[in-house]
């Protein structure tokens, strides 16, 4: 989600010499000398959850590496045990079991800061948020919003969300997807990079359940006229809209501060909602490898 905003650098310190401790003062970028292979965080995110288990292929994300604040930090170490999943596609996801009970599951791809997942969060606490996104600092801030607002229902999913999809969920596990401000990969060359394409869209369709919803966003006009274009001519999803078009920012969608600022200068966003239609006989390609992720 393209709404994650930096922090901005906090002073340069000296490193800490052996023995030292370090102080972590809120709001300060984390700065560690770690030993080769030493893990960034032993109890948080792993650095390739999936490792090289799996096909290499073109993908719609690029990690950013950024600092990670001490409270991030915190937050990483403490709450990943029991908040955070790595897709390491090696199990399936039992999603009553991660969530502590049977209510409906939303899959959010890309989620930046996470400010807008805490909101919807809280704005509607009988369904499940799975959070998928790389950006650790973003991941850190996520978890602290969602134990300072005591939000049970997010969990924090660090990786490729093709493999969650493909490898970890299974059929209609899903009442919704969000996609919100994706890379919109504005190259003619980097365009098979988007996210949203046929085979992803194959992909997804097996794991929601008939009637969820799809909904995505961008400010990139170009990638929502192709996202309208490939939503439309799946056939299995059909657009909410009556006039086949883009929809109005329904009121369960905040508006992020990435999106505000757009706003500001101009720029367009379109929503898209489109809903899975009922089970048809057609074969399940969930096995084939779509190019996004």
């Amino acid at each position: 989600m393209s709404d994650s905003l930096n922090a901005p650098e906090a002073p340069r310190s000296r490193p800490a010499t052996s023995g030292e401790s370090v102080r972590h003062v809120p709001g300060e970028s984390v700065r560690h000398t770690r030993a080769k292979g030493e893990p960034r965080f032993p109890d948080g995110p792993s650095a390739d959850p999936a490792g090289s288990h799996f096909e290499r292929r073109i993908r719609s994300f690029q990690p950013r590496r950024s600092r990670v604040t001490a409270g991030q930090a915190d937050a990483l170490q403490r709450l990943w045990p029991t908040w955070g999943l790595d897709i390491d596609g090696q199990r399936t996801i039992d999603l009553g079991e991660l969530f502590g009970n049977d209510n409906p599951v939303v899959l959010e791809i890309g989620f930046g800061m996470g400010e807008a997942t805490a909101q919807m969060a809280a704005a509607d606490p009988g369904t499940n948020i799975l959070a998928v996104d790389v950006h650790t600092p973003g991941q850190g801030n996520l978890l602290n919003l969602a134990e300072q607002q005591g939000l049970s229902n997010v969990r924090v999913a660090n990786g490729d969300a093709i493999i969650l999809l493909r490898e970890m969920l299974t059929r209609d596990s899903l009442d919704g997807l969000r996609v919100y401000f994706p890379d919109p990969w504005p190259k003619k060359r980097h365009h098979k990079r988007r996210l949203i394409q046929p085979e992803f869209l194959d992909l997804a369709a097996t794991r929601l359940k008939p009637g969820a919803l799809v909904h995505c966003a961008t400010d990139w006009e170009p990638y929502a006229e192709q996202m309208l274009d490939v939503l439309t001519a799946h056939p299995d999803f059909e657009n909410t809209q009556a006039d086949g078009g883009f929809a109005a920012r329904p009121d369960f969608r905040p508006l992020t501060r990435f999106e505000g600022q757009g706003l500001d200068k101009g720029h367009v966003v379109n929503d898209l909602l489109f809903r899975r239609v009922q089970h048809r006989d057609r074969p399940d390609r969930s096995d084939q490898s779509p190019t996004g992720a």
